[in-house]
């Protein structure tokens, strides 16, 4: 156990030593800035001009990937605004990792602890909804660690007789759920919608970012057959090459860096198709302002 903890230090430094790319030259695909800049006259209320008899599993839907991952150094961040930032943004997809200690509901990526509490995200939510009553947010709880049976049902007790928050597994009209959250159900969670991603085992590992490229757009060919079902459909962006011996230094950043612009690009490329497409859930690292609003656009196509 020593030794691999020694080796997990040995591989920070050497990743803080070769350094991160400062992404202010990047294109507004991808962004590392903690500070958000919202354009002027930018509304974040963008779900209100949904139809609400969509079904949630009718519209495309930007997230983030480990949402609350924003501490632990180049090897374990995910994201740079804090979860106010990232809804105001118009991102609508949280992927919570949490860790039950003490009778406390931790938000962790991995062994790292993310500086928040399970609570402490249901109120910013519930602050963020009362603000933008049209709105409608996604939520995965991924129990993480140890001893995973106890999260469910300490999630359940957290949010006990709140009606602004659907736990039915039945995939509601956007009119069912404006104001609130919504759970989302996969494997040790089963509160809320049903989950359907097109990620399979291991592809979140990257050697080569041409390959993920390759997947990605497969992944999201996939999502818009899959579109409208009794699942919300999820596609990951992300990736990193930590843990390989080929992309040991594609961090998570590295790897959005070349991602986000691509992914930015082919989806401005299916948008000039002008056919309606929906594509479900992409959850990104870094995710620029422009990125999110392209995903967007999917919804008034």
């Amino acid at each position: 156990m020593k030794k691999s903890v020694m080796q997990l230090y040995v591989l920070l430094l050497i990743l803080q030593l070769h350094g991160e790319t400062d992404g202010q030259d990047l294109s507004q695909a991808f962004n590392d800035r903690e500070k958000l800049q919202l354009p002027s006259g930018y509304r974040a209320d963008w779900m209100k001009s949904l139809d609400s008899n969509l079904l949630l599993s009718q519209i495309t839907l930007p997230g983030t990937h480990d949402t609350m991952a924003l501490y632990g150094g180049p090897a374990a961040e995910c994201q740079a605004w804090s979860l106010e930032d990232q809804l105001r943004a118009g991102i609508r997809y949280l992927d919570l990792r949490v860790f039950e200690f003490e009778n406390t509901l931790h938000l962790m990526h991995g062994v790292i602890y993310e500086h928040s509490a399970f609570t402490t995200v249901v109120e910013t939510l519930k602050k963020f909804l009362s603000e933008f009553p049209s709105e409608t947010v996604l939520v995965r709880v991924k129990p993480d660690m140890f001893d995973k049976s106890k999260v469910q049902g300490m999630v359940q007790k957290i949010i006990e007789n709140d009606n602004n928050v659907w736990v039915e597994s039945t995939i509601p009209h956007i009119g069912e759920v404006r104001g609130k959250f919504v759970f989302v159900q996969k494997d040790d969670f089963k509160l809320g919608i049903p989950l359907l991603e097109t990620d399979t085992k291991d592809d979140y590992k990257v050697v080569h970012i041409a390959k993920k490229e390759e997947e990605t757009g497969q992944h999201l060919s996939q999502a818009a057959k899959e579109c409208g079902g009794n699942s919300v459909v999820l596609t990951y962006s992300s990736g990193t090459g930590i843990g390989t011996f080929k992309g040991m230094f594609l961090t998570p950043k590295k790897v959005a860096e070349k991602i986000d612009p691509w992914l930015y690009e082919h989806l401005q490329m299916m948008l000039s198709n002008k056919s309606p497409c929906c594509l479900g859930i992409i959850a990104m690292d870094f995710p620029g302002f422009d990125l999110i609003q392209t995903i967007i656009k999917f919804n008034n196509v």
